[in-house]
C-alpha cells in the first residue's frame, strides 16, 4: 500500500472513530457529507499553501475535522503528490514474500558482482629479483 493510500485510510478511520464518539461532530459531518477524497485534497492544498514540510498528527486530524464539518470550505484542485506517513504500515503475507524475494535477489546480485570484480582484477606480478651473474655462471 502506498503512503498516500495509507494516509487516506488513516484520515478516514480517524473521522469514522470521531463520528462514533462525538454526536455533535457526527451531526455536522453528516449534514455536509463530504467524500474522503475531497477532504484529502483540501488537506493537501492547505499543506502546499502553508509552505511547511511537516505537520503533527493533531494538526492534520484537526484539518480533517474542520474540512469534514464545514460546508463553505473551498476544496481546491487535486494535487498529484506523495504523502509520507510516519505510522507503521502492515504488509500482507504476499507483500512480505515479495519483499523477501527482492531483497534476496539484490543480495545475490551484489555478492556475484563482488566475486566478478575480485576475479577480474589482474594479479600483481612480483618482479623476480635478478641475480647478479657470478663467475661460475660463465
Amino acid at each position: 500500500m502506498k503512503g498516500t493510500e495509507h494516509f487516506k485510510e488513516i484520515i478516514q478511520n480517524y473521522l469514522e472513530q470521531r463520528k462514533a464518539e462525538d454526536a455533535l461532530f457526527r451531526e455536522k459531518a453528516g449534514r455536509v457529507n463530504r467524500p474522503i477524497d475531497d477532504i484529502i485534497t483540501a488537506i493537501l492544498n492547505y499543506v502546499q499553501k502553508s509552505g511547511c514540510n511537516g505537520f503533527s498528527d493533531e494538526e492534520i486530524f484537526g484539518l480533517a475535522t474542520h474540512f469534514a464539518e464545514e460546508e463553505t470550505i473551498e476544496i481546491g484542485k487535486p494535487i498529484n503528490c506523495g504523502v509520507v506517513v510516519n505510522h507503521h504500515i502492515e504488509l500482507t503475507e504476499e507483500e512480505k514474500a515479495e519483499q523477501r524475494a527482492a531483497a534476496l535477489k539484490r543480495y545475490q546480485e551484489e555478492e556475484l558482482r563482488k566475486l566478478q570484480t575480485r576475479n577480474s582484477k589482474p594479479k600483481a606480478v612480483k618482479p623476480q629479483p635478478q641475480a647478479e651473474p657470478s663467475l661460475f655462471d660463465f
